[in-house]
């Protein structure tokens, strides 16, 4: 899927709040802390790292391409 960035970045946690991924912020930070996201292949565990245009982030078998608007 893609998701329209409509500023310079989004925060993880937020992103998949937004995209559906994760039900809430709260349940997104879990599964950023339980090893169960990547950002561009590598594992990320910083709940607030800074998602920016052209990156692809990865979560339980789906895949967001973050795009700028």
């Amino acid at each position: 899927m893609e998701f329209e960035l409509r500023g310079e970045f989004v925060a993880l946690c937020d992103l998949l709040k937004l995209t559906g991924i994760a039900d809430s912020g709260g349940q997104g930070k879990f599964m950023i802390a339980n090893g169960e996201v990547t950002v561009d292949g590598q594992p990320e565990t910083r709940k607030t790292a800074k998602i920016r245009a052209n990156q692809i982030v990865r979560c339980l078998g789906r895949q967001i391409l973050v795009v700028a608007a």
